[in-house]
């Protein structure tokens, strides 16, 4: 007779169950439970909420594209606002050229990112740590200078106007129908990213993660897999690089600066590192942060007199935020997840968190 899993989350009894994506039936009813709420969203709210959906939607498959470099890989990597800009630019740069439809620009700029992960992988090779995020830093002035020529030598001065992509031969300007093309987008990248995380390739990175001496000594390919990591990083990011080219039909390089990266950095760290579901929760928390201030703002007395502060109160909140999850919570939204999820499970008896997490 076999055991139905109950654990709160740390342990697999076997090994099937270690490579189950969703082990437990309650798993599986929360998913489910999930989609049913995302499919019916944007029937009921409002065009405020919708575009706030894509935006999350938009930022989780960057963030999970970077949790599989830095989270799973231990891959240090600044330039992620470089690797969206190229995927934004590469759409607009064949549509203003070439007129290429949204089938041809997609996959291009998948292969740009690609390209981009191998020349900026290989510094992975011979440097880590704060080298390595030095080398991949520079990816983000590279490419803002390629686009920024671009727009001066082609007259576009104010950026590049991207039309909407045609799709069974009509336009996607329905805010629903971005909401449901981007929506699919994430779950697609999240199914691909949690396969490769409990595939060869995952625990190859787990291992080069946790002592590249030793995991070579294990025989696992290091060079290869840290350039997989980059590679399929980066091609997913150029991707939702292109993504948001479309969603927003306009591309123009002031709009991937790098505060984008560190917001991309914050989110893994925000949502916890090592985990897809925490990628998730992280770009959820850093994209409706600065709404959450300047609603907070609004809601003060004499709100007028802070209008002009919203920037610098929203920096500084977010500043803030970061050391107090760095200090006080390390494991991130999804540390605090799994210890409530434990509280409940095993209620109400009193146990020692697993893994050094605090009390």
């Amino acid at each position: 007779m076999s055991r139905r899993p109950r654990a709160s989350g740390y342990f697999r009894t076997d090994y099937a169950e270690d490579l189950s994506l969703l082990p437990t039936r309650l798993e599986r009813s929360a998913v489910l439970g999930l989609l049913v709420v995302l499919l019916i969203l944007p029937l009921v709210a409002s065009p405020f909420l919708i575009d706030l959906a894509a935006q999350v939607f938009l930022a989780a498959i960057g963030a999970l594209a970077l949790m599989l470099l830095t989270g799973y890989a231990g891959q240090v990597s600044l330039g992620h606002a470089g690797l969206l800009a190229a995927g934004a630019f590469t759409v607009g740069i064949l549509f203003k050229e070439l007129k290429a439809p949204f089938f041809v620009t997609l996959p291009a700029a998948a292969a740009v990112g690609a390209l981009l992960g191998v020349v900026f992988g290989l510094p992975s090779l011979r440097v880590r740590g704060l080298y390595l995020a030095v080398s991949t830093l520079a990816l983000n002035f590279l490419v803002a200078y390629l686009g920024g020529e671009y727009e001066a030598r082609r007259g576009f001065s104010t950026g590049i106007v991207v039309d909407p992509p045609s799709l069974a031969g009509k336009a996607v300007t329905d805010a629903r129908a971005w909401y449901v093309i981007l929506l699919l987008a994430a779950v697609a990248t999240l199914f691909l990213c949690a396969n490769l995380a409990r595939a060869r390739s995952g625990r190859a990175w787990a291992a080069i993660r946790a002592n590249e001496t030793v995991a070579q000594t294990l025989g696992i390919g290091v060079a290869s897999y840290k350039l997989l990591a980059f590679v399929i990083s980066s091609a997913l990011t150029a991707v939702a690089g292109a993504l948001f080219a479309y969603y927003r039909g306009f591309v123009s390089v002031e709009a991937f600066s790098l505060f984008l990266s560190i917001q991309y950095v914050a989110m893994i760290i925000i949502g916890g590192m090592g985990s897809l579901a925490g990628a998730i929760l992280g770009a959820l928390f850093v994209t409706l942060f600065p709404y959450a201030i300047e609603a907070s703002l609004g809601a003060l007395i004499g709100a007028t007199a802070y209008a002009g502060l919203s920037f610098a109160v929203n920096a500084a909140a977010f500043g803030a935020v970061m050391i107090l999850f760095l200090v006080l919570e390390p494991q991130g939204l999804i540390g605090l997840w799994r210890r409530l999820k434990t509280y409940f499970l095993l209620w109400p008896f009193r146990h020692r968190p697993v893994g050094g997490a605090r009390r």
